[in-house]
């Protein structure tokens, strides 16, 4: 592959109706990310003052989540091979997305729904057992959907554009996950949050496949390999690899900011009403990142993917520890401070999440022509799978980082998260400048072609 954008031929090019129906998709399934990692560890341990009840131990659910995001972790990849080996009249991804998406939305209400009655171990019980049967039909809707990229659209710079639109209605998305959400929670409580937003999650699935119907190969044979010798073909990408641990440190650090929020807000800036406050300066952080889309989107066409991508990770990497400051310097109120924070923390993240899904998806291009097999599930289950398995420590880590303080009077832990978070992004910039610089000097290889220029 010559350059990152590479062109679709005039046929293969899509209508920006089918595009806008594509990307609509990202809402709903953003939406129901954003709003569990906002709420789900405050929904069972909220702080001692905020006026909810405690229903487990902090450490608990931290722990749940973690070895919920292991198992779902390794769903992904047994998801992506399944779909790779399926042969069907609707093709090889449809059906796992059809069948999924109503199972899907039915456990994600049922987390934030425990039984009245159930404490302790019962409602410990109750809430791992929801929390894998959602991971499990996340994995079988989100993996296979996410693999008709490469399918649906022909070129780097056609694809580049239908993941632009997917990260528009994403941040859109995360504005209903995490604004939305705190201001459902107030007018009508979890549940009723969970539920429409669950309901989002699934309408905007079955949009995003109507509006590819006539796209998807329905005659494309399975990928024969069995899943040991997948796995090693996946594996042996060190290309991919390295791309993809460098966003995957992002991502963790997004999700323990993501669930700092509601403490911060509460404990740090000391206002009563998490849910709005929280969603104030989400939103603020979200309009910051869309306004930015064009300005990355604009970058990588004078320069590359490659070098748009790596300096959002740079700038995101000195953006989040400014969290340990905000909110305590000298001079304008808190809030104030917090606000100019996000605006700052939200720019970069437009680039970050633009590139990886063309990357991915010409990356499984240049598999499938030195191997001669389309491999798109496991690919972009890897992709996941590697995403969820560092994304288990991001709880985890949350919660070890709040036990040291996430109360008023005791902020430590509060204000560490920004500079933890810094830490791990700036790893995952350093891991892909190294591997950037090692290449540099070593023989082409097809598999790396589109990570060049």
């Amino acid at each position: 592959m010559a350059s990152t954008f590479e062109t679709a031929s005039e046929e293969d090019r899509l209508p920006l109706r089918t595009k806008l129906l594509w990307g609509w998709a990202g809402l709903g399934a953003e939406a129901l990310t954003q709003s569990r990692h906002a709420w789900l560890v405050y929904f069972y341990a909220p702080p001692l003052d905020s006026g909810h009840p405690a229903r487990l131990p902090l450490l608990t659910v931290t722990l749940l989540l973690f070895a919920g995001k292991l198992f779902e972790a390794g769903a992904d990849t047994l998801v992506g091979y399944w779909s790779d080996r399926t042969s069907s009249r609707l093709g090889r991804r449809v059906p796992f997305v059809l069948a999924g998406a109503p199972p899907m939305a039915v456990f994600a209400v049922l987390l934030f729904a425990p039984p009245s009655g159930a404490h302790g171990a019962a409602l410990a019980a109750w809430f791992f057992i929801a929390l894998e049967l959602f991971f499990l039909f996340q994995s079988v809707v989100g993996v296979p959907y996410e693999a008709l990229l490469p399918e649906i659209a022909r070129g780097s710079a056609e694809r580049v554009a239908l993941s632009a639109w997917r990260v528009a209605f994403g941040v859109l998305g995360a504005g209903v996950g995490l604004v939305g959400s705190g201001l459902l929670i107030g007018y009508a409580g979890f549940r009723a949050m969970a539920l429409a937003i669950a309901l989002l999650a699934v309408a905007g699935r079955y949009v995003g496949v109507a509006a590819v119907w006539r796209r998807v190969e329905r005659g494309r044979p399975p990928a024969p390999p069995s899943l040991g010798v997948t796995l090693r073909l996946t594996l042996a990408n060190r290309g991919f690899l390295v791309f993809m641990l460098s966003f995957v440190l992002f991502s963790s650090a997004l999700a323990m900011l993501t669930g700092l929020l509601p403490y911060y807000v509460h404990s740090l800036l000391g206002e009563r009403d998490p849910g709005t406050w929280a969603g104030l300066l989400t939103a603020v952080a979200i309009g910051s990142m869309a306004l930015a889309i064009p300005l990355f989107a604009r970058l990588s066409r004078r320069t590359s993917q490659r070098h748009a991508y790596r300096r959002a990770m740079l700038l995101s990497a000195l953006a989040f520890p400014l969290l340990f400051v905000a909110g305590s310097l000298p001079g304008p109120a808190p809030l104030a401070q917090a606000l100019a924070a996000m605006v700052i923390v939200g720019a970069p993240l437009a680039g970050v999440f633009l590139f990886p899904g063309p990357i991915i998806a010409d990356l499984c291009d240049a598999d499938a022509a030195a191997t001669g097999l389309r491999r798109e599930g496991m690919f972009y289950s890897v992709q996941s799978f590697m995403d969820k398995l560092t994304g288990a420590c991001a709880p985890l880590l949350l919660g070890l980082i709040l036990l040291l303080g996430d109360s008023p009077g005791h902020l430590l832990g509060i204000r560490l998260v920004g500079p933890a978070a810094g830490l791990l992004v700036l790893a995952g910039y350093l891991a892909l400048r190294a591997y950037e610089h090692a290449e540099r000097g070593a023989p082409a290889r097809e598999p790396q072609a589109a990570l060049s220029r």
